[in-house]
């Protein structure tokens, strides 16, 4: 163990809070599984927790391999890459599944192993380290509008229009995500103006054509319009009825908490082992709960403004502000949803959620951020190790000459003792003829 400890490499202070967030999930999962067994009406608490283990230690698999490999090697990967996710959104797209009746269709089931995969959470990561790569090459050039829009912003419109039918919040929070990054990485502001405009004008072009035309393609346009119109009235219907269970879960917890499994709502509250895991840690964990796992949050988002600081490349740079920053702001949305500050979207909460394809990608994710953080310290560490020996090769020289300086003196005072003509006798020519 000690020295699987002694391998892992980046930033300790990232490692540290993804850990404790890890270890937190775990009691929340196993109390909200009690409303997945009465649901479902098969498996069992321990069974749920087990594959939350299990995900949970694939996951942690997945930081120490990712974060072994050279950041600049995703840029390559991410051009690979892109296509092939490209190809996985339009299967998702027309072959979308259902899980427990759910309308499922952002998810696709895995052939011969039955393991359910969301395709979405693969393209963001992927996304994000593309625009990065975009963004480094053409650091010190200069930008046309027309050469940024087919190779950048041509791929990720096509990206986000596969997700958009499905999930919305999904496609919101990587555009809104894409365009802080290339802000961050100096974009001209009058054109990422455009961008957003075009954006925007595209969301409502789909949803008045899907509006019009609803039998043309699958889509949940319905779903966000009640969502949004849920939230700004008082009509009730199903979002409310989860909003509700959530808040009195919330207000139930106060400040202590009811207890370590003793939540009431989790019989009640749909996705309470998901989306609404927050409600589940404040009613059992209290407010003191609550501002613990927020703080745990805001302290990994600190980890990462200073390892962006620190990074020595812009590419780097931008891969800790594009990977790392979504995952606070879904932290964020989800905790939000919660207390009734945002609509409902169907976000997990990062590492803490069940759901085998959220922890894995968040997981990709903080592995990549740790490979540029482990450059980092390699970098330094190499410097601090040149400024070692060159200090200890100044020492062995500075004392060989000094041992050289010291045998100087010792033979120049030998030869003048040898032939002195200072006279120490009464007789002035002893010194001449050189006797004592």
């Amino acid at each position: 163990m000690r020295d699987l400890i002694n391998s892992l490499k980046g930033d300790k202070g990232i490692w540290s809070f993804v850990v404790l967030l890890a270890l937190i999930s775990f009691m929340p999962v196993f109390s909200a599984s009690a409303n997945l067994v009465y649901v479902i009406g098969k498996g069992s608490t321990i069974g749920y927790l087990v594959k939350h283990l299990v995900h949970i230690f694939i996951g942690f698999a997945l930081i120490y391999f990712v974060h072994k490999v050279p950041y600049h090697y995703y840029r390559g990967l991410s051009q690979i890459g892109l296509p092939i996710v490209g190809l996985l959104l339009v299967y998702t797209f027309f072959q979308g599944t259902v899980i427990d009746g759910a309308n499922a269709s952002r998810w696709i089931k895995v052939p011969f192993i039955g393991v359910t995969f969301q395709t979405s959470a693969l393209a963001s990561i992927v996304l994000m380290v593309y625009v990065a790569r975009y963004l480094a090459k053409i650091e010190d050039k200069e930008i046309t509008f027309k050469s940024s829009f087919i190779e950048l912003w041509i791929p990720v419109f096509i990206v986000l229009a596969l997700i958009l039918p499905a999930n919305f919040s999904t496609t919101a929070l990587i555009f809104s995500m894409v365009c802080m990054l290339v802000f961050v990485g100096r974009y001209p502001l009058r054109y990422l103006g455009t961008i957003i405009g075009m954006g925007v004008a595209m969301l409502v072009f789909f949803v008045v054509f899907a509006k019009a035309f609803p039998n043309a393609m699958p889509n949940r346009v319905d779903t966000w319009i009640s969502r949004v119109d849920s939230f700004f009235s008082d009509k009730p219907n199903e979002d409310d009825y989860q909003i509700e269970k959530a808040k009195i879960a919330i207000a139930t917890g106060k400040i202590n908490g009811l207890g370590p499994g003793k939540s009431v709502q989790k019989n009640f509250l749909p996705q309470s082992s998901s989306d609404f895991i927050f409600a589940i840690i404040v009613e059992e964990y209290g407010l003191i709960g609550g501002i613990g796992v927020l703080f745990l949050y805001l302290m990994l988002f600190f980890r990462f403004l200073v390892s962006a600081h620190k990074a020595k490349t812009l590419f780097g740079k931008l891969l800790i502000v594009g990977l790392g920053f979504p995952i606070i702001f879904q932290a964020l949305i989800n905790m939000g949803v919660a207390v009734e500050l945002l609509p409902v979207t169907g976000q997990t909460l990062p590492l803490i959620s069940s759901g085998g394809s959220s922890i894995w990608m968040t997981c990709i994710a903080v592995g990549i951020i740790l490979s540029v953080t482990k450059k980092d310290e390699e970098i330094e560490q190499e410097r601090l190790e040149k400024e070692e020996r060159e200090e200890a090769l100044q020492r062995m020289i500075d004392k060989h000459l000094e041992e050289e300086g010291r045998e100087r003196e010792e033979e120049e005072g030998q030869t003048s003792a040898a032939f002195s003509i200072e006279d120490e006798t009464k007789n002035p020519m002893h010194a001449v003829m050189g006797k004592p």
